[in-house]
């Protein structure tokens, strides 16, 4: 390096100096020749070994720099090491400028994330807010509802209370009852002696019509062991001594939440004509009649069109009734209900209606009996019975009492000398009385027990001590 360097300063010494410099290598003549001439110019020879140039070779006219300014390899090698140190750093720079890129992405997206988390977390705590409230609420929900259950139950208590108070009074009437009639029967023996009247009193006579086969049923005679041995639990309806009805007032309510808004229309068969399918209650108004009626109409029947009139099905209703009551009508329209004479009568006088009747027994099986015509006479008349002929598979038990007029406890219109509704405690087209009491007691299980012939029984159809599980009277305008 430094004989490079010593070569490279003489040739720049000698170029500045003479102006040109000869090789060390040239021919010994030649130089003789110049001798003369070259003696003033140059009196020194220097002899420099051949080297190889591979770099740039600097001349300077002024001759060489001053030994302060010149660059040497070491400088050189020095300048690339400090220039690969400076790359060196300026990589390190750059990855850490990536790093710091990369730790700037990640924080800008831990950000977005702490964002969505926040959002989270508020939506969480709402839902949780949320829930606590309707917690509370339930909470209060809960406490009323324990207050109600706590209320229901004293309520529940109180009636129980009542009801063994009443059970108390029964038994206690039951008694006096009893005592009474054992007061009676002696009383009228005594009359009987004194008076010398052997003959018993006049009672109606029993139904003759026995059919060959009663309906039969698995409980054939639980009503005469439910009368016996469980006297205080006797169904609605079944009591003998119960008196007939007087106030109207004592009527339950007719039901208002399936009455039909649509009306009011002349009979139900209107009332299917007008394309009403559905049996329910319906709102009728016949003809010459400023009365509104709530009837119910039987559409699932025979085309339907039919007006129910009369109904029995689980004693829920007293029918031992007084004359106005029947002529007013009575009952549940949905339930155990009588239409009303009145009602009835206004009803048939608007064409010509034919009557079905439907028994059902405790079986569980329905026959029916269907006349060709059906009116009623004034109340004047007593709302005597009109039927045509007969037809159907429970026998003709009614045709009997055809032409007859109607009778009450307080109004007797019948053929036998006492009172006949008194007997079957009842109100009917009684004859003296007859082969059928559809409006007498409901007696559960079917045969029954009774002094008289009370039951809701169709003679030809199990016979007069056979008392039917339900009953519909309907009439429908003849085609």
């Amino acid at each position: 390096m430094k004989v490079e360097a010593w070569n490279l300063g003489m040739l720049l010494f000698c170029l500045s100096t003479l102006g040109s410099c000869r090789s060390g290598n040239e021919p010994l003549q030649s130089r003789r020749r110049r001798a003369p001439d070259d003696i003033k110019r140059c009196s020194y020879t220097f002899l420099v070994p051949q080297q190889k140039l591979t770099g740039p070779i600097c001349a300077s006219a002024t001759g060489p720099e001053p030994e302060k300014d010149r660059v040497t390899r070491m400088d050189i090698s020095d300048l690339k090491d400090v220039l690969s140190k400076q790359r060196r750093e300026i990589e390190t720079l750059q990855l850490l400028t990536d790093v710091d890129s990369n730790l700037v992405n990640e924080m800008k997206l831990l950000r977005k994330e702490s964002r969505n988390m926040n959002s989270r977390v508020t939506q969480l705590y709402m839902q949780l807010l949320h829930e606590i409230i309707r917690k509370r609420d339930n909470s209060l929900e809960l406490v009323q509802l324990e207050n109600r259950v706590m209320n229901v139950t004293s309520e529940m208590l109180r009636l129980a209370s009542r009801y063994k108070e009443l059970e108390l009074r029964f038994s206690t009437l039951a008694g006096i009852v009893n005592n009474q009639s054992v007061l009676i029967s002696l009383l009228e023996e005594h009359c009987m002696h004194v008076y010398g009247r052997h003959e018993l009193p006049a009672v109606p006579p029993l139904v003759q019509v026995v059919p060959e086969t009663i309906p039969g049923n698995n409980n054939r005679f639980t009503n005469e062991i439910h009368r016996e041995h469980n006297n205080r639990a006797l169904p609605r309806g079944s009591r003998m001594d119960v008196p007939p009805t007087d106030d109207p007032r004592a009527v339950p309510p007719v039901p208002q939440g399936t009455l039909n808004s649509d009306g009011p229309f002349r009979d139900c068969y209107q009332v299917w004509q007008a394309g009403h399918s559905t049996s329910g209650m319906y709102l009728l108004k016949a003809d010459g009649s400023d009365r509104l009626i709530q009837a119910w109409c039987e559409q699932g029947l025979d085309n339907g069109g039919w007006t129910v009139f009369q109904r029995r099905k689980d004693g829920s209703v007293n029918f031992f009734r007084n004359w106005e009551n029947y002529k007013k009508g009575f009952g549940n329209i949905d339930g155990e209900h009588w239409l009303g004479l009145e009602n009835i009568y206004n009803l048939a006088k608007q064409g010509d209606y034919r009557l079905m009747v439907e028994l059902e027994d405790w079986s569980g099986k329905k026959v029916y009996a269907e006349y060709s015509s059906f009116r009623l006479e004034p109340e004047i008349e007593g709302y005597r019975l009109r039927l045509g002929t007969y037809q159907g598979n429970a026998g003709d038990s009614l045709s009997s009492h055809n032409g007859k007029p109607f009778t009450t406890l307080d109004r007797d219109k019948d053929s036998f000398t006492g009172n006949c509704a008194h007997f079957h405690k009842g109100g009917w087209w009684y004859n003296a009385c007859g082969q059928t009491n559809l409006n007498g007691v409901w007696y559960p299980g079917g045969v029954y027990r009774s002094k008289f012939q009370d039951g809701i029984f169709w003679a030809e159809y199990g016979g007069g001590f056979y008392s039917l599980k339900s009953v519909r009277m309907m009439i429908r305008l003849i085609d």
